[in-house]
């Protein structure tokens, strides 16, 4: 049974999320799963536009810790929402964390609810945001970025909104993006897909530079003693060792 439920409205394929056992988290199957999904809508002649969201109440945990993807897969999986010639738009209804943020990175335009919260929890763990940097860093506003990265405080929509990680928040996620679905529509496939290319350059840059860099950083920390200590801790509900 696939985790990415597939619907269709009017060219706009919805792919949700749907791997509630896990708030999301990006496990080894769960990313398998959206990458077919993906490859199967940039094929379709019949998808103007990719609507990426989630079931539950958390469009995506992170790293499932007991069943993590490879980062190289998730390399390969940011890429392909970067690279897919038709525009991927993430709706965001719930709550953000860790590896989820890189989805929402990688997609052209994110709109998220008033009630959403994010947070970039890795070093909390013992980790980096390593792979996910890779559409995060060319988007992002450099100064909150660091903030948060070196913090893993918890922020909500609007601050998400103001630092280019989300493009706009509303109470009603689906009032905020009918008009972006609506202009994609009317849009022509061949300009959607020149004019997306443009848009995404910069991002490709920093994939072609530093992938291997950072797919061997992330390997090395989730392998590292403070890694499964944080995990550990993570896990049983208590603070890890290094908590002051």
């Amino acid at each position: 049974m696939s985790l990415v439920g597939r619907t269709r409205d009017r060219g706009v394929e919805t792919l949700t999320l749907d791997s509630p056992h896990n708030r999301n988290a990006l496990s080894s199957a769960l990313v398998g799963d959206l990458a077919a999904a993906l490859t199967d809508a940039g094929k379709d002649t019949g998808v103007r536009a990719v609507l990426l969201t989630h079931c539950g109440n958390t469009f995506s945990a992170g790293a499932d810790l007991r069943d993590p993807p490879d980062p190289d897969a998730l390399v390969v999986l940011l890429r392909q929402i970067v690279e897919l010639p038709k525009p991927v738009v993430a709706r965001v209804a719930g709550h953000v964390r860790a590896g989820g943020l890189g989805l929402l990175a990688a997609c052209d335009i994110a709109g998220a609810s008033t009630a959403s919260t994010f947070a970039f929890t890795e070093v909390r763990i013992g980790v980096a945001p390593a792979v996910i940097s890779l559409p995060l860093l060319p988007r992002t506003d450099p100064r909150a970025l660091a903030r948060h990265y070196l913090t893993g405080e918890r922020f909500d929509a609007a601050e998400a909104a103001r630092i280019g990680l989300v493009t706009a928040a509303g109470d009603d996620v689906d009032a905020v993006l009918e008009p972006v679905l609506d202009g994609v529509r009317r849009a022509s496939p061949q300009a959607l897909a020149e004019t997306k290319r443009l848009l995404t350059a910069r991002v490709l840059e920093a994939f072609d530079r530093d992938a291997a860099d950072l797919t061997a950083l992330s390997a090395r920390l989730f392998a590292s003693p403070q890694a499964r200590e944080g995990m550990t801790a993570f896990l049983e509900r208590r603070d890890p060792e290094w908590v002051v």
